[in-house]
């Protein structure tokens, strides 16, 4: 299994790459330096917005040997994980209020062999779930509301980060969090003091006058 204990990571999001050419997209994250490239998967019903399905995660996976790590945003996510694990997702996390058993959910997820997790909407109660928390190897706190890339963080996901570490705290869980929406070079020391280690940037490293440069600030 793939290692998401160590240190800051970044998580370039293939959204914000040319959809004509994403192959060489990814080839860019891994050139640049990312560490994983992050898929948002959107079904124009939990999210307002369309992407791309388990055929574009399949042909990602021939062309980079970083780990995929395919965010659905699409509701019943347990009725496709399975597939999306066949076409090679290493990382699956989804939103627990679009599942029907989020439990199960997750359990399938780590019984096919690779990372589980949930993600979190800026208005949804992150206690209402934290039962799931043993079951999870990463937790996502978006910092923007999920569904379209190039939005401004939300000041007030810093206090959610922050509670979700308070939970690990108390629970005695060591797992990362990921923050997704809106980073950058100006917010990133601030997310990654609240407690994130993994970093999601879309807009800020594809459209970077120097990619590289802009996800080793991340990182520092």
């Amino acid at each position: 299994m793939i290692s998401i204990n160590q240190g800051i990571l970044v998580s370039p999001s293939i959204l914000a790459s040319d959809f004509a050419n994403m192959a060489a997209g990814v080839k860019d994250v891994e050139a640049w330096g990312g560490d994983m490239v992050h898929c948002d998967v959107m079904d124009g019903v939990y999210v307002k917005n369309l992407t791309f399905g388990m055929p574009m995660i399949k042909a990602l996976r021939k062309e980079t040997k970083l780990p995929l790590d395919v965010h659905l945003m699409i509701i019943e996510p347990e009725r496709y994980i399975e597939q999306f694990i066949d076409c090679g997702a290493d990382i699956v996390t989804f939103h627990p209020e679009a599942s029907k058993d989020a439990e199960h959910a997750l359990k399938i997820i780590r019984g096919k062999g690779v990372k589980s997790g949930i993600v979190f909407n800026p208005d949804v109660d992150i206690d209402k779930y934290k039962h799931l928390f043993k079951h999870c190897d990463m937790i996502l706190v978006m910092s923007v509301f999920a569904g379209l890339g190039g939005q401004k963080f939300i000041p007030q996901s810093l206090d959610r980060i922050k509670k979700v570490k308070s939970i690990f705290e108390e629970m005695k869980l060591d797992i990362p969090i990921e923050v997704d929406g809106g980073i950058n070079e100006e917010n990133a020391k601030a997310v990654k003091e609240a407690g994130a280690s993994i970093l999601v940037a879309g807009s800020s490293v594809f459209n970077s006058p120097n990619p590289a440069k802009t996800i080793e600030i991340l990182k520092a």
